[in-house]
């Protein structure tokens, strides 16, 4: 293990001093960070399709404007740049990462700002309506600049985002890096809850264009957050000197370079998302059917798969693309190794003997919770209204999962890094089976809120060690790109597995209604009568039934969570060997 990590699983304060270090200047301004690092989420598309759609935008254009997302998810593929590039003017006054975040958020204001008066006159439009008035078709032209707009503001936002875990890491020591990443999830959080309530509340007052020109000078709080924070540990990545070749040859390099790289893109990008948008756009032109492959991208559960295998063989057409040509390095060369090969050699180097165990542990960590994707439909089956579901989970959730999150980074501080990370992977798998409580209490509303308090503030402890174990994985002038790479791919195999969660509760229902898991029925004796009554009514099978079958749903969450449990706890123990050996007298 890595010194910084030895450290982390060193490190101890006493209570109190664990809780100041939230009240620390860099903390602070990591809160005023994230905050900017959530704004232009939703603003892009999820609150932007609601004024699209007042505006009697297509519903398949507005889907197609969601495909901008996607850059989050790539955002891997330029990292190296904001690790490599000096910005201009702002780098000699603020340094590399706060330069950085600073162009990255006039990117963002300006984009939102764009977007604002770009977009189509929808309050006017909606207000006509109101009067009888035809709405005519928008304009399309509008509409191609609108996606442009929101496609530099996504750009701009991961870019930030980039920057911002960059700095996060570098100024902060490992055991802080718990406060850190807590704080930085509060204030994404509170983005999330202005950047989705508060434009719709002020499009009815102000209108669309003015509540979009209020959210881009929402983005100050960032710009202040950047010009308060203190300078990290920065560090310049040295790179042997390339050799110049014919401008011709260099060019023809650039090229077929940047071509294979696109297609890579494409493909992971087609995968990370579950869009087959980018394959399409990639493969009609030579005769594939776009609604077949589209059709096929999204089946459920083999769609998954071919997902999964899309973004390892886009991986794998990326780092074909930074492959040294044999022979002299050429600047094209040079650039593209610096991309990826470079900060994966300085990982696999750093962690010889440990490394894949690493990143396989990051990539199981969180997947009992990801794997949890049919909570929605199990609470209408349990018989929960709508109204107990939206209170429970997005107002009563909301407050436990920031609970959870600052128990996390608070956990982080006082014990270190790598006891809290086993923690949270015991955490997660267990509190899965809690809900399982439910089945037998039926809709009771005190039990679906305990169940949600453990879940949520599960989720946070261990979401949060995972960001602070992962950022102390990253090595000075890599930083950006290592962390982005961890960041894109751990949620990988949940895709894979969340897939067939639905065919596991229908083929235990099934089995169940005739006449299996007899070793089961004993455990819903007392089981409530209103416990998923209007289902058994509609399907006309028994309510012990649909019990049986989520409650193996919950089982198989929490067994698959093990694979977490054990790979944290091995890569604990060998923190702690390496502690006890560098403490051993020579």
């Amino acid at each position: 293990m890595s010194e910084d990590t030895v450290r982390g699983a060193a490190q101890r304060r006493s209570t109190w001093d664990a809780m100041a270090v939230f009240l620390q200047r860099r903390a602070l301004v990591m809160l005023a960070l994230g905050f900017a690092a959530g704004m232009p989420n939703l603003l892009i598309y999820d609150t932007l399709s609601v004024w699209l759609r007042q505006a009697k935008v297509p519903l398949d254009v507005i889907t197609l404007l969601s495909l901008v997302t996607i850059t989050y998810a790539l955002k891997f593929l330029w990292a190296p740049v904001v690790d490599r590039v000096r910005v201009p003017g702002l780098h000699q006054m603020l340094g590399k990462r706060r330069a950085w975040m600073l162009l990255t958020q006039a990117g963002v204001v300006i984009g939102i700002w764009a977007i604002s008066i770009n977009a189509p006159a929808v309050s006017a439009a909606v207000a006509g309506e109101a009067a009888g008035a035809v709405q005519p078709d928008p304009n399309l032209a509008l509409i191609g600049i609108l996606a442009a707009c929101a496609a530099m503001t996504a750009f701009f936002g991961a870019t930030q985002d980039i920057a911002i875990d960059a700095w996060r890491i570098e100024a902060a020591a490992v055991e802080d890096q718990g406060v850190m990443a807590a704080a930085y999830q509060w204030g994404y959080r509170i983005a999330i809850v202005v950047s989705g309530a508060v434009p719709l509340w002020l499009a009815s007052r102000i209108g669309w264009s003015a509540s979009y020109g209020l959210m881009a000078l929402v983005m100050a709080v960032g710009m202040i957050g950047v010009l308060l924070a203190p300078r990290g540990r920065e560090q310049e990545t040295p790179a042997a000197p390339p050799t110049r070749g014919p401008a011709g040859l260099e060019a023809l390099e650039w090229g077929g370079r940047l071509a294979v790289l696109l297609i890579g893109a494409a493909i992971a990008g087609a995968g990370l998302s579950g869009r087959a948008e980018p394959l399409t756009f990639l493969l009609t032109p030579f005769g594939v059917d776009g609604a077949s492959l589209s059709a096929v991208w999204t089946a459920r559960p083999l769609g998954a798969v071919w997902q999964v295998l899309g973004v390892l063989a886009g991986l794998a057409i990326i780092a074909a693309a930074t492959y040294p040509l044999p022979g002299a390095r050429s600047r094209p060369s040079a650039y593209f190794a610096a991309t990826l090969k470079e900060p994966l050699q300085d990982f696999f180097v750093r962690y010889r003997g440990g490394a894949t165990l690493i990143l396989a542990m990051i990539c199981v960590y969180r997947i009992s919770d990801f794997v949890l994707n049919l909570m929605g439909p199990f609470y209408v089956d349990v018989g929960f209204t709508t109204d107990d579901i939206a209170n429970a989970r997005k107002l009563f959730g909301i407050v436990m999962s920031v609970l959870g999150v600052g128990l996390g980074g608070w956990s982080v501080a006082r014990f270190g890094l790598l006891r809290p990370m086993l923690v949270g992977a015991v955490l997660q798998p267990v509190s899965n089976i809690v809900f399982a409580s439910l089945t037998v209490t039926g809709p009771w509303l005190p039990g679906l809120y305990f169940c949600i308090a453990i879940d949520n503030i599960s989720a946070g402890i261990a979401g949060t060690c995972l960001i602070a174990y992962m950022s102390s994985l990253t090595s000075l002038g890599f930083t950006a790109t290592q962390y982005a790479l961890f960041s894109s791919l751990y949620a990988l195999p949940g895709k894979l597995l969340g897939a067939i969660s639905g065919r596991i509760v229908e083929g235990a229902t099934e089995a169940a209604a005739g006449g299996g898991f007899q070793w089961m029925r004993g455990w819903f004796s007392g089981m409530s009568p209103d416990a998923f009554a209007r289902l058994a009514a509609e399907r006309g099978l028994p309510a012990e039934a649909f019990a049986i079958g989520y409650v193996s749903f919950f089982l198989y969450t929490g067994v698959v969570g093990v694979a977490g449990v054990a790979l944290a706890y091995l890569i604990m123990r060998r923190g702690a060997n390496a502690q006890a050996q560098e403490k051993a007298p020579a």
